[in-house]
């Protein structure tokens, strides 16, 4: 989205940008699927959270995926409360983009929306992927129930086996327990519907993963 050159180095807390007490206004619908975008959520539907790169691409490829209730932007996993999105271009917040993912368990397990993540962008890149270079477009699985730090351990273990036979360097891709995700601004959101010819950076490996062990399924 933005190819100026950006720091590869998180801040510090004391380089962090104040942000605001209040969330910045975002859009309250889907704009494909007109469900709530912080809903409430159906009973029994689970929630979660990948970064991959630009979040426009990264968003569609998640709503287009069957089970999936509601997708939104947003950012997450910095220092900076309730940044805007020119907040985080800076690299002064800390933040990366990332995609909120709602889903039905009984209609897409946990599992095959890591596979989804795992071969729709390259993980082993750091701080960039593809043209997109800055902390903002880091690799990220931010688990929001503990059941889900096993299989995205595991598949993390797997893939980077798969990519290593294949001469791609380690995964750099961060999980941990997923701090607060902040909406994204209304234009954001769903962005490539809106706008079907804008930018998308995302691109994978060519390597497929297997559900929740293995490759080349």
């Amino acid at each position: 989205m933005f190819f100026f050159k950006k720091s590869l180095d998180l801040p510090t807390p004391e380089q962090a940008l104040p942000g605001r007490a209040q969330p910045i206004p975002t859009a309250a619908r889907h704009f494909v699927n007109g469900n709530a975008l912080k809903g409430p959520y159906p009973e029994g539907f689970e929630t979660a959270i990948f970064a991959l790169g630009c979040f426009w691409g990264a968003e569609r490829k998640f709503w287009q995926t069957p089970g999936v209730y509601v997708t939104a932007v947003g950012y997450i996993n910095g220092i900076t409360p309730n940044p805007t999105y020119e907040e985080t271009c800076t690299g002064l917040t800390g933040h990366t983009e990332a995609v909120l993912v709602v889903y039905d368990p009984a209609k897409v397990s946990y599992e095959q929306l890591l596979k989804l993540f795992w071969e729709s962008h390259d993980p082993t890149q750091g701080m960039r992927q593809g043209n997109d270079v800055g902390t903002t477009y880091r690799s990220g699985i931010y688990l929001t129930s503990p059941k889900q730090r096993a299989p995205a351990e595991r598949s993390k273990a797997a893939y980077d086996g798969a990519l290593k036979a294949k001469g791609f360097p380690a995964i750099t891709t961060e999980i941990v327990d997923a701090p607060t995700f902040y909406f994204a601004e209304a234009h954001h959101q769903q962005y490539l519907a809106k706008n079907p010819n804008g930018y998308c950076g995302l691109g994978g490996t060519g390597v497929s993963c297997a559900l929740g062990t293995g490759v080349n399924v």
